[in-house]
């Protein structure tokens, strides 16, 4: 190598160095940018996963489990596969709902599994005492959809139609909104106590 040459050198290693820590930084801000965006769009799938809950083949859950008590499907494994799937395609042909075997929104609200959202309504929620509770366990298992073999009791509480309209009910007690159930079954027991109920009181 030439004196020349050697005289330039440290301007050359300068550049070289000063145009590699450029492209580093460059290198950084990309790959930050990237990793933002994969966050941000994460987060935004999730949040709008938890908002329309969506159950199908392969779904796994406790919402999945109460599905499968509602539906008296066995095992209650807490898997949603093709056994479960029929069960809530014959659910949803029995409540003129779309038969297509995936529990959408309206389908889980028609089990009585996710708040109803006339609950969210002008009626409001209830709050109902203990003891009620423990009855809508017994008579239902808490499932606001179900009626007994012979037809005759409907209902989150067991129902039957003369009563259920004689305390201001209206239509089928099986198919009314859950929190109507709950203040017509209120409104009863502070008329007659556990009186309704005599096996579940």
């Amino acid at each position: 190598m030439s004196p020349h040459t050697d005289a330039f050198a440290p301007f050359r290693w300068r550049r070289r160095l000063r145009a590699l820590a450029v492209a580093l930084v460059a290198a950084t801000t990309v790959s930050s940018g990237v990793a933002i965006a994969a966050n941000t769009g994460g987060a935004s799938s999730k949040s709008n996963k938890n908002s329309t809950p969506t159950l199908k083949i392969g779904s796994k859950g406790s919402l999945v489990k109460k599905v499968q008590s509602r539906l008296k499907v066995r095992p209650v494994s807490g898997y949603y596969g093709s056994k479960t799937a029929r069960k809530v395609k014959f659910f949803q042909k029995d409540r003129g709902l779309t038969a297509d075997g995936i529990a959408g929104p309206d389908t889980l609200r028609a089990l009585g599994v996710v708040a109803s959202e006339s609950s969210n309504g002008s009626g409001g929620s209830v709050k109902l005492p203990a003891v009620l509770k423990k009855i809508a366990q017994c008579e239902s298992g808490g499932n606001p959809r179900a009626v007994s073999p012979d037809g005759r009791y409907r209902g989150k509480f067991q129902f039957d139609q003369a009563t259920w309209e004689a305390y201001g009910g209206k239509g089928d007690p099986a198919k009314a909104a859950e929190s109507v159930q709950d203040r017509i079954a209120l409104k009863l027991y502070r008329a007659r106590g556990t009186a309704p109920w005599p096996n579940c009181a």
